[in-house]
């Protein structure tokens, strides 16, 4: 879903390690059936925080109804074919928890969802709503609630050698030392989150198990990419 619904913005700005958040400790905490939030490239993972610029009526609504329930949404990408307005969805998602909500002066809602549980997607409940909600899966996800990848650390000499190929080859800039100082969980999940990686290659990274699958999937796109080259005129990651 392009354009319309919502403007991401994830930074590579002062990485934070895991949040945690609060009330979900067991998988019957969470929610059998939630609203569900498709767009492609935006990408939330487990403890990550991913800020949203929300302006389409159906989700402004949207966030209504979960300010007033258990404020989770489930941030799921497209698949190719289907409606338009309602098109096939990833098998694999993640519910993030409303964590900031602001109101601006022209009547958009800036918010940041915090991440909780990756999730499988069921079936699709008949509602008036104009927002889709879906019924989900939480069991192949519960290790994304015990915050054991917290703990994990890696070499990152190689990962970081691979990122500064990356970040060349497409004239990106980035903030070395946060990058250095950075727990391994903060640093792996926001690149993965922050980087202009496609839509399929974002959903790779969203199912990897857990952090040292995501790492060595993440070093790998970026090596593939760094060797592929790019021909797109140089920007910069914030």
């Amino acid at each position: 879903m392009a354009g319309g619904a919502c403007r991401p913005s994830c930074s590579l700005n002062g990485l934070r390690a895991s949040a945690v958040v609060a009330g979900y400790r067991r998988l019957a905490d969470l929610p059998a059936a939630i609203a569900v939030f498709p767009l492609d490239g935006a990408l939330l993972l487990p403890g990550a925080i991913l800020p949203l610029q929300i302006f389409e009526p159906r989700y402004l609504n949207m966030v209504d109804d979960v300010m007033a329930g258990d404020r989770l949404i489930g941030m799921v990408q497209t698949l190719p074919g289907g409606d338009r307005r309602r098109p096939r969805l990833a098998r694999v998602g993640c519910a993030g928890r409303v964590t900031s909500y602001a109101e601006t002066g022209d009547g958009k809602y800036l918010i940041a969802l915090t991440g909780v549980c990756r999730f499988e997607t069921g079936d699709e409940l008949a509602t008036p709503a104009a927002y889709r909600q879906l019924k989900v899966g939480y069991g192949a996800f519960e290790a994304d609630l015990d915050g054991e990848d917290a703990a994990l650390e890696f070499d990152r000499a190689p990962l970081l050698k691979v990122l500064r190929r990356y970040l060349d080859s497409r004239g990106l800039g980035i903030e070395w030392d946060a990058v250095s100082a950075a727990p391994a969980l903060a640093l792996v999940n926001s690149l993965c989150m922050a980087l202009p990686f496609a839509p399929p290659e974002k959903q790779a990274l969203l199912e990897a198990p857990g952090l040292e699958e995501r790492h060595d999937t993440l070093a790998a796109l970026l090596a593939i990419d760094a060797a592929g080259g790019d021909d797109d005129a140089p920007r910069v990651v914030q």
